[in-house]
């Protein structure tokens, strides 16, 4: 088996997952997203990814990459949950932003190592829920998460990309100290 691994972002990765960002975009997000985001380039969408890893608001969040070999393949982020957000226990709620894993690396387990590894970080922050904004037409994540016992949870929103409309929808998952739990 490969020599594969998910560790902490560091400053050096942060030009890397920009061009992951821009990529799958490109390619996997293309029918839903729009234009001028699609035509945003790596040296755009850099900035906030290292600013991220190099000074995250709180010891709360996280960046997250897998790595085969030398090569960094994808990457996850973790945060507290917004405390707008409408749930119940939103002090012990985090947000799973996007998962991402470069097309050519693909099926390789990487997107699973990358959640569980987000799981674990969730747990260790005393976490007891996770919740994830996607695509409603991300049917490639939406079963993803479902296979993995997230489920949608009802709440959708629309977002003002500044280029076009973005409709989303959040799926959730209750945690447990062995992953996500069978009851939600």
């Amino acid at each position: 088996m490969a020599d594969v691994s998910v560790r902490p972002g560091r400053s050096d990765d942060a030009a890397t997952l920009a061009q992951i960002q821009v990529e799958v975009w490109q390619t996997a997000y293309s029918a839903f997203l729009p234009p001028a985001i699609l035509a945003l380039t790596p040296d755009e969408v850099r900035p906030p990814w290292a600013a991220a890893i190099a000074e995250p608001p709180s010891s709360r969040h996280h960046v997250l990459v897998a790595q085969e070999q030398e090569w960094v393949v994808g990457f996850a982020a973790l945060a507290p949950a917004d405390p707008q957000e409408q749930t119940p226990d939103v002090a012990t709620t985090a947000l799973l932003g996007p998962i991402l894993v470069q097309p050519r690396w693909g099926r390789r387990g990487h997107g699973s190592r990358l959640l569980s590894a987000s799981v674990e970080h969730a747990l260790g922050d005393g976490m007891t829920r996770l919740i994830c904004w996607i695509a409603e037409a991300d049917e490639v994540t939406r079963t993803f998460l479902s296979a993995a016992g997230w489920q949608v949870d009802g709440y959708a929103r629309a977002l003002d990309t500044g280029a076009g409309e973005l409709r989303e929808i959040r799926m959730h998952t209750t945690l447990t100290d062995t992953g996500p739990s069978e009851q939600r």
